[in-house]
């Protein structure tokens, strides 16, 4: 079902104007994915990860990163493609920015926000980058040169490396741009929860386009950590499967130019129809039982979209492959969409990318629409018959119109996009 106007009346005034429905969610505008860049595991720009997906061709393998001696698969991107960041910029250098760099250069990313600083100005463009360890490798490095009175070594940079707010004060500094600047750490939906911020920022008027998106790179901690919880699987992690034993930690990063009017010059007219966001507050770190915060986030999304749950066609789910996560999204989806919505997970093409998940999951939710198809689930054998969805297994060749992407993060913080195709 294509977007038009007849959808959209329900979103904005005839002026775009922002307002709010019965809940008090404020609308959302729909902003345009004028550009948008991906690197992961599975493929350097958008070409290589569309065909990844379309040859199911998993970029996990053994874990050999570091000095981890785990038995689980990562997504490990190769050091050869993550360049030292740009020489001016030599003091934010670190695996988290040199993986922000990357993305930023594929598919004419950095072009389109320059052209969007001269159309706008410097000061009129945000960055809102989704991270959740951001560069706490470089820590564990400098912590192995520590000297005889165990400080750490001088050149060690923890504000523009380590710091949480790195990646979104590099991407910043990449670009020139003077305009309003955040990372948000929210765990695995961080990167969602930046386009919630973006749109909200966009709406208030405070900025007229906004860089968007999530990086984060593996680490020790993250992968011992995981470990420690039992969590880690032994081969690539299976999402809904019935043998499905664990996650499998990537890294990667997916970049977006989000603005309020389409540009034409791109093929498509994708944009960001509604955000939903929630919090269990039921567990650290496990879900709430029945998905109720899974569930509020994908109401609220068609809620702050003004479109019905059948008018969905595809659902990229958070499906991270353990066993809990699962049944319990599973539950959450039935309650919102029924059965019959053909939903599946891709982080058996990337990996669990934690703060990065929600941009890369909805950069391929864009290339779904606008390659006309679902990617199944790669590393997925047999579907867990305990579990209610239409889980797809095999890529799906079908037009998607309106696809919805989630990302739930520890701590039961949720997020969920819908994009669709806007007719301009």
């Amino acid at each position: 079902m294509p977007v038009d106007v007849h959808v959209l009346r329900h979103v904005t005034s005839a002026a775009g104007t922002p307002g709010r429905n019965r809940t008090g969610n404020c609308r959302v505008q729909p902003l345009f994915f004028n550009r948008y860049a991906i690197a992961s595991s599975a493929g350097i720009g958008l070409d290589s990860t569309a065909q990844a997906l379309c040859q199911m061709r998993s970029g996990l393998a053994a874990c050999a990163f570091e000095t981890a001696r785990l038995d689980t698969f990562v997504g490990q991107m190769s050091d050869a493609v993550l360049a030292p960041v740009r020489a001016d910029l030599a003091e934010f250098d670190c695996r988290n920015n040199r993986i922000a760099q990357l993305c930023l250069r594929q598919d004419g990313f950095d072009h389109a926000v320059m052209a969007a600083r001269e159309k706008y100005g410097a000061a009129r463009i945000g960055v809102f980058v989704g991270t959740s360890t951001s560069g706490i490798l470089e820590t564990e490095l400098a912590y192995r040169r520590r000297d005889a009175s165990g400080a750490l070594p001088a050149d060690f940079r923890y504000a523009t490396t380590h710091n949480t707010y790195s990646v979104a004060w590099f991407v910043q500094s990449y670009f020139g741009l003077t305009g309003p600047s955040m990372a948000i750490s929210t765990a695995c939906s961080s990167s969602a929860k930046a386009f919630g911020n973006a749109a909200r920022m966009i709406a208030a008027g405070l900025c007229d386009a906004a860089v968007v998106g999530g990086i984060d790179s593996l680490c020790l901690t993250t992968l011992y950590g995981f470990g420690s919880l039992g969590l880690l699987s032994s081969l690539g992690c299976r999402p809904f499967d019935t043998d499905r034993d664990g996650i499998s930690i990537g890294e990667g990063g997916g970049m977006v130019l989000l603005e309020k009017t389409a540009d034409g010059g791109t093929a498509d007219t994708i944009a960001l129809l509604g955000v939903g966001e929630s919090s269990d507050a039921y567990h650290m770190s496990t879900p709430h039982p029945e998905g109720l915060g899974a569930r509020m986030a994908m109401e609220q999304a068609l809620l702050t979209a003004g479109i019905q749950p059948a008018a969905v066609d595809y659902i990229n789910l958070h499906g991270t492959g353990t066993r809990s996560n699962d049944a319990t999204e599973d539950k959450a989806v039935c309650a919102v969409f029924g059965n019959a919505t053909p939903c599946s997970s891709t982080k058996g093409w990337t990996g669990h990318t934690l703060g990065a998940c929600g941009a890369i999951e909805a950069i391929i939710c864009a290339l779904a629409i606008e390659w006309g198809f679902m990617p199944g689930s790669v590393n997925t054998r047999k579907v867990d018959p305990t579990l209610g969805l239409q889980y797809l297994v095999d890529n799906r060749n079908q037009p998607v119109e309106i696809a919805m992407s989630n990302a739930f993060g520890f701590g039961g913080t949720n997020c969920s996009l819908l994009l669709g195709r806007v007719k301009s």
